[in-house]
């Protein structure tokens, strides 16, 4: 092994063993001061606090500069950067970037760290930022899909609890929903089988196609291919499963009609009260709190199916977090030793500062007191991702074959195979 190799072998064994990153490793054959630039969207005070939990804060050696970019122009500036040589040495990436983003990253080889210490380390969701030649970036929080429910329409409707399984939602329809005479709903148990006004649509099918038994997409030797419309040796393709189920509730000739696209946003629906269950990210509990204080509401897991349970398909979508270095870094060895810091002696800092769960095995591992918590932590540990080739073109793509489904212009079996096959095509660009 080389000398660079020795080092980060050794500062991650020890980040794995104890949860302690001697850094005086790569100081000791430093030399001058090394400047290192972050770039993401984590608000900077809240990286600033990550950066004080560690020892970094202590380095005399080296300089972390880091620069707050917003989402929605992120992906831009950072293209732009490259090109003109002044990107960042380490940047955030979302698991819905990796794809678009994967040619730019300095994948750290397994030589370096073994897949054996990524498994030991991150819940198995996080092993999407693994790749055949090695780890992508270095994981440390996510957002699980979490099942958020209206209690006072349960009490009303005499429920006692949320559904765990994916059947109970048929009965639920009947008894919650409320249609009048020319089948316009007034409340509604579930915003199912529309696109556009369905808030987190795409993770909600991805959801149900995952525990049906489809990855969605997956490595190919050292290419990424869809695999939505595979029938992985089950009587039922599973994203036709999948898909069929969640149509079927904005059908009105269906017992379980609960939704139409007339009707709002299901996440401005649920706030105003009128709808039973909201399907949305963990992160998003305190908008939710925020903008209705007396909305009387409560979060559980999003439920399964039985057969997912029998299966080990207990899965659900989640958006994972990471710090990754750039392929045009100067000093890729310095920043794989930053992120190691970052990623162990401030993996709770992370978690505490964006009130995300954190993926790491042992944080996870902590009993949670916190009502919400507690499930935000049971749902991260069920979270997966999939390689999502381009989140704005993917989501075109369901929507496509969601409406072409309700509208009555395709059969399901055509609607899923042609969406299978367009994933193909973003993946292949």
């Amino acid at each position: 092994m080389t000398k660079f190799q020795l080092i980060l072998t050794g500062i991650f064994g020890i980040f794995l063993i104890g949860g302690v990153i001697i850094f005086s490793a790569y100081r000791g054959s430093a030399g001058d001061k090394v400047t290192l630039t972050i770039w993401g969207s984590v608000p900077a005070v809240d990286f600033s606090k990550i950066v004080e939990s560690t020892s970094l804060k202590e380095n005399k050696t080296l300089e972390l500069q880091y620069t707050e970019i917003s989402e929605d122009e992120f992906d831009q500036t950072f293209i732009e950067a490259l090109a003109s040589g002044t990107g960042p040495d380490l940047f955030i990436l979302p698991s819905d970037k990796i794809v678009k983003h994967k040619n730019k990253i300095f994948v750290i080889p397994y030589s370096v760290f073994t897949q054996r210490q990524f498994k030991d380390a991150f819940i198995e969701g996080a092993e999407i930022y693994t790749s055949p030649e090695g780890v992508m970036a270095l994981p440390v929080v996510v957002d699980p899909l979490v099942m958020y429910w209206n209690r006072s329409i349960f009490n009303s409707a005499k429920i006692t609890q949320p559904p765990k399984y994916w059947d109970e939602f048929y009965s639920l329809a009947n008894i919650i929903s409320i249609k009048d005479g020319a089948l316009n709903i007034q409340k509604s148990a579930v915003a199912f089988g529309e696109f556009g006004n369905v808030s987190h649509a795409k993770e909600i099918i991805a959801t149900l196609a995952m525990q049906a038994g489809t990855p969605i997409t997956t490595w190919q030797g050292n290419e990424i291919k869809s695999t939505f419309s595979y029938s992985f040796n089950k009587p039922t393709i599973p994203a036709e499963a999948a898909v069929n189920f969640y149509t079927e509730f904005s059908n009105p000739a269906k017992p379980s009609y609960s939704w139409n696209r007339s009707l709002p946003a299901s996440y401005n629906y649920f706030l105003g009260g009128d709808l039973a269950l909201y399907f949305g990210f963990a992160s998003e509990i305190a908008s939710l709190q925020l903008k209705n204080p007396n909305l009387n509401f409560d979060v559980g897991k999003v439920p399964a199916s039985r057969e997912s349970s029998e299966e080990g398909l207990d899965v659900v979508y989640g958006r994972f977090y990471a710090l990754a270095i750039t392929k045009s870094s100067k000093n890729p060895n310095v920043a794989f030793a930053a992120a190691s810091v970052l990623i162990g002696e401030g993996a709770s800092s992370w978690s505490d500062a964006l009130r995300l769960p954190p993926v790491s095995r042992n944080l996870l591992s902590t009993r949670q007191t916190d009502a919400y918590k507690s499930i935000f932590y049971d749902s991260a540990i069920r979270a997966r991702a999939w390689f999502d080739p381009e989140p704005n073109q993917s989501n075109g793509v369901f929507r496509s074959m969601i409406e072409s489904i309700t509208s009555g212009r395709a059969r399901v079996s055509e609607s899923v195979t042609r969406a299978s096959r367009e994933l193909d095509g973003l993946l292949a660009k």
